[in-house]
């Protein structure tokens, strides 16, 4: 992507993008942590990122939080340090747990109640859908994936979704996660370009503690 776009897309604030460099200069050391102390992130982030790098349960992998209530990913490196967040369109159904059998069915039999992106840790991988498109699969099995935003039919307005200030309209897909091209571009590639890593999904009907292991999250202080 141009030059141009990326820094229009950065001044919009549609992508934010955090680099190791600008971090050290502003005097914020590189601690092993994920460090959302200036982002406007949930309180369930931010202790599901606290408990990821705390643990080690990303094993050193680069990994994403999928938000899906405030409809936002955040993306770290195996350190933990931010490397940059974006809104993100998903699955038409709220909900947590897909139906089974669905990435058996072509797109027209599944019902816009079986539109669910699920919530879970999920080991994920660069591949390429069946169009030859680069995407990150989250559960191959499942068909379930983060790609940059498709442009769908015009009246679901999935660009203006992800531009919109309010997460109330991101929800269209069948499941997959939309991301903006620019941040899919600077921050996914980048991160997954030649490993695995791994995908943790918030829930929005069920707790953390039933989805993540309850007993070892810590509660943030202060927030």
């Amino acid at each position: 992507m141009a030059r141009r776009a990326v820094l229009a897309l950065l001044a919009l604030g549609l992508i934010q993008a955090v680099h190791p460099g600008a971090a050290m200069a502003a005097g914020r050391p590189l601690f092993r942590q994920a460090s959302l102390d200036t982002e406007k992130a949930s309180a369930d982030t931010r202790r599901l990122a606290a408990w990821v790098v705390a643990t080690g349960d990303n094993q050193g992998l680069p990994f994403l939080i999928v938000d899906k209530v405030a409809a936002r990913v955040f993306a770290f490196n195996g350190a933990g340090l931010l490397g940059g967040t974006a809104p993100v369109l998903l699955g038409a159904q709220p909900g947590d747990d897909m139906v089974p059998g669905l990435a058996d069915r072509p797109l027209s039999r599944i019902g816009p109640s079986e539109r669910v992106t699920p919530a879970g840790r999920f080991v994920a991988a660069p591949g390429a859908n069946l169009a030859g498109k680069d995407i990150l699969w989250i559960d191959y099995d499942a068909a379930i994936s983060l790609h940059p935003v498709v442009v769908g039919p015009p009246s679901e307005r999935r660009g203006q979704r992800l531009a919109s200030p309010t997460a109330l309209d991101n929800r269209i897909s069948f499941g997959c996660i939309n991301v903006p091209p620019a941040f899919y571009d600077l921050v996914v590639r980048g991160l997954f370009a030649a490993t695995t890593g791994v995908v943790y999904i918030l829930p929005e009907t069920r707790s953390l503690e039933v989805v993540f292991f309850p007993a070892a999250i810590p509660t943030v202080p202060g927030r």
